[in-house]
C-alpha cells in the first residue's frame, strides 16, 4: 500500500512539472508569434473600422471586397480570390451575402462554364460610392493611431509566403 502511494505521488509530481514547462513555452509563443500578433492586429483594425463605418451598412470586409471588384477589369472569381487572399469557399460565401443584398451579380462565363465572374450592380456601385467618404474619414482617424504604410508593407512582404 505504501509503495502504491509513493508511485501515485511520483506520477503526480511529474505531471506538475510538465505544465510549468508548457506554461513557459506557451507564454513564449504568445509573446513572440508573428501569426498571433498579426491576427490580433488585424482584428483590432477591423473592429475599429467596422465601428467607424457602422452607419454605412457595409462591414470592412464587404467594403474591401466591393472595392476589389470595382478596382479591376479582371472580374473572374479566381482572380478575385487571388487578390483578396481568400479561399474559394470563403469568397463564395461572402459574395453570396452581397448578392442577396443586390450589391453584386455573379454569372458563369459563357465561353468556359467552369469559370464565374462577378461585378457590382448599380445599387452596389452607389453603395460603394457613398461608403468611400466615410471610409476616408475612418482611415484618416486610423492613420493618426497606426501607420497604414506599415500594414501595406506587411501585406506586401508576406505575399510570397502563400507561394511557398
Amino acid at each position: 500500500m505504501h509503495l502504491q502511494t509513493m508511485q501515485i505521488h511520483a506520477s503526480v509530481g511529474k505531471r506538475r512539472q510538465e505544465p510549468k514547462r508548457l506554461r513557459t513555452d506557451a507564454t513564449a509563443l504568445v509573446e513572440t508569434c508573428a501569426g498571433l500578433h498579426s491576427r490580433l492586429a488585424a482584428r483590432r483594425i477591423t473592429q475599429f473600422l467596422d465601428r467607424e463605418l457602422g452607419g454605412g451598412g457595409l462591414s470592412t470586409a464587404q467594403l474591401g471586397l466591393m472595392a476589389q471588384i470595382a478596382a479591376t477589369t479582371d472580374d473572374t472569381l479566381g482572380a478575385l480570390a487571388q487578390r483578396t487572399g481568400l479561399d474559394q469557399s470563403t469568397l463564395s460565401r461572402n459574395l453570396r451575402a452581397l448578392e442577396a443584398d443586390g450589391l453584386v451579380e455573379i454569372a458563369t462565363v459563357e465561353s468556359d462554364l467552369r469559370r464565374r465572374m462577378v461585378w457590382l450592380t448599380e445599387t452596389g456601385a452607389r453603395r460603394l460610392e457613398r461608403a468611400i467618404p466615410v471610409w476616408r474619414a475612418a482611415h484618416a482617424k486610423l492613420a493618426s493611431h497606426f501607420s497604414v504604410d506599415l500594414a501595406r508593407q506587411l501585406s506586401s512582404e508576406t505575399e510570397t509566403l502563400t507561394r511557398e
